[in-house]
């Protein structure tokens, strides 16, 4: 995995300026529209984009040890205050709050990141675990409202490249639900190349694929892309590339494993 956080920043701050990008499109009445989330319009991700955006910034000092951590209750009113604004509002202030937040991780210094330490669901995160979790939350929800002008829309290649990585020991074992029946899946990716062993068990557990068969009832082979957005529960049939290949029914499979939400 990149360990220079500055490439994470760079890569938010590519991720900004693509979201600016298709903000600039959007007609009143797409803002209004569904996006990718069911429960969301293309305004509401965008509301959530730059909420979370205020709250990074709120955050920022506890995890440079320069105040004490923010408490979640505080973190219901800025909610409260985006929820309010009018899908146009929330539009337009999402671009403002995010710029916010990624100029101040642009400004850190050196010894700023070396200083990083923030707990996180009981882990403790430095600079690039904190600047991974954003571009994480960033990357997809822009592919949620780029998708919903753009069915083909892929999350943007720089993002894939980094948080690739980040499948198989963070997103797979926390956002994986176990399946009644347990099952082993090779998944093998492009563009980049990894090769890993799926284990739907209790807990669920993706390490690099062993060899030798590994177990395995059925194998993928897939773009690093569609496992991304595997991962976040947003690989559909729907919206499932060509470029995949394998089993229906293995797709179907590990689609369950990982709902979204």
């Amino acid at each position: 995995m990149e360990q220079d956080p500055r490439v994470w920043i760079a890569t938010v701050r590519a991720s900004h300026e693509r979201l600016a990008s298709l903000i600039a499109r959007l007609t009143p009445e797409q803002l209004r529209g569904p996006s990718y989330c069911s429960e969301w319009t293309v305004a509401q991700v965008l509301s959530h984009i730059g909420s979370g955006a205020e709250i990074g910034l709120m955050m920022l000092p506890a995890a440079l040890g320069q105040a004490e951590p923010t408490g979640r209750e505080a973190f219901g009113p800025v909610w409260d205050t985006w929820n309010a604004k009018s899908p146009d509002d929330q539009a337009a202030d999402c671009l403002t709050a995010d710029e916010k937040h990624v100029a101040a991780l642009e400004a850190l210094s050196d010894d700023d990141l070396a200083a990083i330490s923030f707990p996180f669901f009981g882990m403790t995160l430095d600079a690039v675990g904190l600047v991974r979790m954003r571009l994480g939350e960033h990357a997809m929800h822009t592919w949620d409202v780029a998708v919903s002008g753009d069915p083909g829309a892929r999350v943007a290649p720089g993002a894939v490249r980094l948080l690739i990585d980040n499948v198989p020991g963070f997103l797979a074992p926390r956002l994986g639900r176990p399946p009644a029946v347990a099952f082993r899946i090779h998944i093998r990716t492009t563009d980049p190349d990894r090769d890993y062993l799926l284990i739907a068990a209790d807990p669920v557990s993706m390490p690099d694929w062993p060899g030798d068969g590994g177990g395995a009832d059925g194998e993928v082979g897939m773009p690093a892309e569609a496992l991304l957005r595997l991962a976040y529960g947003r690989l559909d049939s729907g919206h499932t590339p060509p470029e995949v290949e394998g089993d229906a029914a293995d797709l179907d499979r590990l689609r369950l494993v990982f709902p979204g939400f």
